[in-house]
């Protein structure tokens, strides 16, 4: 059977396809638009806060000129929907909050997402000894609930004090907190004033 006026041939586009929404045409020069840029931030940040510098590698990634992607963000800056120091304060607060992350894995999050020191300290500083102290007491309080009962004080103490670290706690804060709960569950009566022990 011949084939109608209106078939396409296989080899060819079809026209009626639309491009996926906010990849850049390869006809249009500088690859994107500003507003296509614009969309596809807009879409990122509906999601979550993301900083300027994780919204320009996106557009990157999907094609977008150096040009057209600068003009979308200070677009979208001008506006509120792009600002590093408001992004880095909302950041500290979640994290600390919800993972129990201390300020040094907060400031090394913040800087892998492109923040810079300028945006990172006054954000850091939200967060006060006290705060960092109490959330690190909380976390200690709860991994005690699981760790085995035999355990001996020094092997309890290089575990609460690592897995402190890990969470961006520095040693010294670690220990201190360590030893205080201790102390305050009755594993403990005698908190020495040396140092965390050596292995």
């Amino acid at each position: 059977m011949a084939s109608t006026a209106t078939d396409s041939r296989p080899d060819e586009p079809d026209p009626q396809r639309a491009r996926p929404a906010g990849v850049p045409s390869p006809t249009e020069p500088g690859g994107g638009t500003v507003e296509q840029a614009k969309e596809v931030c807009l879409r990122l940040l509906a999601v979550r806060a993301r900083s300027r510098a994780e919204l320009a590698r996106r557009l990157t990634d999907k094609g977008f000129a150096a040009e057209v992607s600068q003009q979308a963000l200070d677009r979208l800056g001008e506006v509120g929907l792009v600002d590093d120091a408001a992004f880095a304060r909302q950041w500290v607060r979640s994290r600390h909050a919800h993972s129990g992350r201390g300020r040094q894995a907060l400031a090394h999050e913040l800087r892998r997402k492109g923040v810079s020191a300028d945006d990172v300290v006054p954000a850091l500083d939200t967060v006060t000894a006290e705060d960092e102290q109490s959330r690190a007491a909380e976390l200690v309080r709860r991994k005690l609930r699981t760790m085995a009962p035999g355990l001996d004080r020094d092997k309890k103490i290089r575990r609460l004090v690592g897995m402190l670290a890990r969470r961006g706690y520095g040693q010294s804060v670690a220990y201190a907190v360590v030893t205080a709960e201790l102390a305050a569950t009755g594993f403990d009566d005698s908190v020495p004033e040396a140092g965390p022990p050596l292995d």
